[in-house]
């Protein structure tokens, strides 16, 4: 784990869509395009998202212990253990006990609490399911909610108007004591700008804004939780990463909208790879 040439691994607990650009087919050539190597577990197995109006579906809950006791098996260590988004309360357990099994000191735990976005949970997230979330998000070193889940984890109602900047860092705080390190609080409309509030260990909450571009579009979490996770592994300041992240995926948006691409078909950020590359 120390060596000067050891290349980073970050496993990440994720489902796959085959069309529509979100989860596993982001995550992956975001974090090669970052020198990590990505070691997916899949969650389920989808043809494309459920943003569209068809779609095949396949749960892998149950085999995902069965996977997982291979990696046991070989004995297998990672930089960094990423999860996004999760199915049910079984799977939530699935990953506390993979975190459990597979965490070192020097494992970063980077947790994307995908549990909904314009001020609802969506449909297959429970009440219960929400509480369980909070307890994986104890385990986080880094937890990256957007608005709707920054409420669900504090129980707040959603701001029509939005939340005043004190109110944000005290939102955070209260995540903060779930028990992960640092919290970004993502994607928060100020005006016309974005603004991301970094709260980190024995640290005052920071606001990092972005213009706003574009149209709103699928898997752009994804981008941005998946650059602040390798970029946190390779020990870039966590602010720093924030900031390459917001600005990468305002610049994926900007070429979406001008080569046209459908909503549905999220970010076209095949494109702009090699800026990550480049970095």
């Amino acid at each position: 784990m120390t060596s000067e040439k050891h290349q980073k691994k970050i496993a990440v607990i994720n489902d796959l869509s085959g069309y529509g650009r979100c989860s596993l087919t982001v995550v992956i050539p975001i974090l090669s395009a970052l020198k990590i190597q990505c070691c997916p577990v899949p969650t389920s197995i989808l043809s494309n998202h459920t943003g569209f109006p068809t779609y095949f579906f396949d749960d892998y809950t149950d085999k995902m212990p069965q996977y997982i006791e291979q990696w046991k098996k070989l004995k297998l260590s990672f930089d960094g253990i990423y999860s996004g988004f999760l199915g049910s309360e079984a799977q939530i357990q699935i990953v506390i006990d993979m975190i459990k099994e597979f965490r070192t000191e020097e494992t970063l735990v980077i947790i994307d609490p995908i549990m909904g976005d314009h001020g609802k949970a969506y449909q297959t997230y429970t009440p219960e399911m929400c509480n369980r979330m909070k307890e994986l998000v104890g385990y986080g070193n880094i937890v990256t909610p957007n608005l709707t889940e920054a409420c669900i984890l504090t129980g707040r109602e959603y701001p029509k108007e939005g939340f005043k900047r004190g109110v944000l860092s005290q939102m955070a705080t209260e995540i903060q004591r779930l028990g992960p390190e640092s919290v970004v609080i993502t994607g928060v409309k100020e005006g016309s700008f974005v603004t991301n509030v970094v709260l980190e260990k024995d640290g005052e909450p920071h606001f990092i804004r972005t213009r706003h571009v574009g149209n709103e579009r699928p898997g752009t979490g994804d981008v941005f939780s998946s650059i602040i996770a390798a970029y946190a592994v390779r020990g870039v300041p966590l602010r720093d990463g924030v900031r390459k992240a917001a600005n990468f995926v305002k610049e994926c948006i900007l070429k979406s909208d001008e080569l046209n691409v459908p909503v549905e078909n999220g970010v076209c950020f095949e494109e702009l790879l090699s800026l990550l590359i480049r970095h």
